[in-house]
């Protein structure tokens, strides 16, 4: 009987990605003798370098966008995590995959001028000037022009009866563009301390940026969703409520929201990117309107379940660490990733497959079955159980009426005296 991908050592998981031309042999030889970040390289990412922390890293299986396959790398210490990625994605493949637009996608700085006396004279004369600023932030990074990119608007808003934000959007073409934007703002900065004898408080990149944001939607007959005891307009019709519970009470959104992450921030980290920014960027959209509220969006529409997640992902492609984590290029070939735009299409139907298995998940067997499974392998491999003897010592342990370490223990050395 053919192993299933899950079913395989690591070293075959690598032998069939080549086989199936998903990985390359030069990628191939890198993952399989690969031994992670250097210390001199690490010592160069970091201050008081000490020593490196490393992550598993797996890939989600079969993640059809627009059509296109992606085996999606992804970075986690929490088991089930690339499991329900690749679950929901096969769920997902029975409706044709996951479709996701982009409208835009733009970096957000400020220039903060506080102590203004007359918000609506510093107000027009910064309005009246916003060619000359634009062209400012410009001539601060030359070469992101002349790639098609470079700064599109500006934007004053008042923040309090004596301070103001000037907000400047960029395009920062395929870079995560940090530098590069605060490197604008503080030009522009100085043109007004120069022209306007105006002394901004900060220039600074936000996270909050909902101009880079990114639609996945998906609509899966509700037959695929059938499980052995429960038909799968049930299923379907719970995953719509469980959602609507998410989008009126605050506990609910919250750990709603913690799946939907549990995903994305793995593939964030799997391609160099700052899972901090995106995390802090998509909890402020979640709260756009005041209520803190679920991502995602789920309604039975006919005999299908659509679902709908919208996220700000500002994530970049080139530059910064994507060069220095040695693990970043093969993973963007792995995943058959060519463009920022495309790895923020990627992540987004991630986030949205991941979230379909886990309400899955809660509403049908519920979310301890699959845990429990984990928190033994756990035990087995905490009790001293080497990896030849991880599945007998998991199997015994399901079986046990206490599943604690002690139990663990003893189960492995009656499996060992029958050896």
């Amino acid at each position: 009987m053919t192993k299933k991908f899950y079913q395989l050592n690591r070293l075959q998981r690598i032998a069939y990605l080549v086989k199936n031309k998903m990985l390359t042999l030069r990628d191939a030889a890198f993952f399989t003798n690969h031994t992670g970040l250097t210390q001199e390289r690490a010592g160069q990412l970091v201050e008081n370098q000490l020593t490196t922390f490393a992550l598993p890293e797996g890939i989600a299986r079969n993640v059809l966008v627009n059509g296109k396959l992606h085996q999606v790398p992804m970075a986690t210490e929490e088991p089930s995590v690339i499991a329900a990625a690749s679950n929901g994605a096969r769920l997902a493949a029975f409706g044709g995959g996951f479709t996701v637009t982009q409208p835009q996608r733009l970096l957000i700085g400020q220039i903060v001028l506080t102590e203004v006396l007359d918000i609506a004279a510093i107000t027009a004369q910064i309005t009246d000037q916003e060619a000359q600023l634009l062209q400012v932030a410009d001539q601060a990074h030359p070469s992101l022009k002349k790639r098609g990119g470079g700064a599109r608007w500006l934007r004053v808003r008042q923040l309090s009866t004596q301070e103001l934000s000037i907000d400047l959007a960029v395009d920062v073409q395929q870079a995560m563009g940090a530098n590069m934007l605060n490197s604008m703002l503080e030009a522009v900065a100085d043109c007004l301390q120069a022209k306007l004898a105006l002394t901004p408080l900060m220039s600074i990149l936000s996270n909050y940026i909902p101009e880079s944001t990114v639609t996945a939607t998906v609509a899966i007959p509700v037959a695929a969703l059938a499980t052995a005891t429960i038909s799968g307009a049930t299923v379907a019709a719970k995953i719509v409520t469980a959602s609507h519970i998410a989008q009126i009470d605050p506990y609910r959104a919250v750990t709603h929201n913690k799946g939907i992450m549990n995903g994305i921030d793995a593939v964030v980290l799997a391609f160099g990117n700052d899972f901090r920014a995106i995390e802090a960027g998509v909890h402020a959209y979640a709260a756009r309107d005041g209520q803190y509220r679920g991502l995602s969006h789920w309604q039975v529409n006919g005999a299908e379940l659509q679902g709908e997640l919208t996220l700000p992902l500002p994530v970049g492609f080139v530059g910064g660490a994507t060069k220095l984590l040695p693990a970043v290029l093969p993973n963007q070939r792995l995943a058959a990733v060519d463009s920022a735009e495309e790895l923020m299409q990627v992540i987004c139907a991630l986030g949205l497959a991941q979230n379909l298995a886990a309400l899955k998940a809660l509403v049908t067997t519920g979310i301890q079955q699959g845990h429990m499974l984990l928190q033994a392998k756990s035990l087995a491999v905490t009790a001293g159980a080497q990896p030849n003897e991880v599945t007998a010592v998991v199997a015994a342990l399901q079986q046990a009426t206490t599943m604690d370490l002690a139990t663990a223990k003893r189960l492995l050395a009656q499996l060992r005296q029958l050896q």
